[in-house]
């Protein structure tokens, strides 16, 4: 399975664009770029993922995913690298796409990134007007380098 994903930073108000919003507490097996490996607790729910290197522009890898047990996932998260990522994701419709925006927590606050999963690269999207610069494929904003280097460890935000 393939999974194309675009991610871009916030310039305005998206909040009033919010249809649905979940929390999700996630942590890393294995963060190594070669493979994640992923548990993620979302709303009541949880997933065991895994996920490839990206391409080169860094939009499109491999994924798999699969529900797991939230109590097992639980005692997956005891097992994960240190730092837990808490953020709440937010669905915003936007045309015919919805996009995803996290708003994190702890130690990546102040950090929104909104993401857009596309069925190819180069597909067409309606751009909002919160939509601020496209960061697809800057690993500094992948979920498992914020583990490594929280957001309020960067000098230039």
């Amino acid at each position: 399975m393939r999974e194309i994903e675009r991610k871009f930073l916030i310039k305005g108000d998206y909040k009033p664009f919010i249809i649905k919003s979940v929390k999700i507490k996630q942590g890393y097996l294995s963060s190594v770029p070669q493979r994640t490996v992923r548990v993620r607790m979302l709303g009541d729910k949880a997933f065991l993922t895994v996920k490839g290197q990206p391409n080169k522009s860094g939009a499109e890898r491999f994924e798999w995913e699969i529900e797991i047990n939230p109590n097992e996932a639980e005692k997956l998260l005891e097992l994960c690298e240190p730092g837990i990522i808490e953020k709440i994701r937010h669905y915003l419709p936007v045309g015919q796409h919805t996009f995803e925006v996290d708003e994190f927590f702890r130690e990546n606050e102040g950090l929104t990134i909104a993401e857009l999963e596309l069925q190819a690269e180069d597909e067409t999207f309606e751009r909002p007007p919160w939509l601020g610069e496209e960061v697809t494929g800057d690993k500094k904003y992948y979920n498992a380098m914020l583990i490594k280097n929280p957001y309020k460890n960067w000098e230039n935000k």
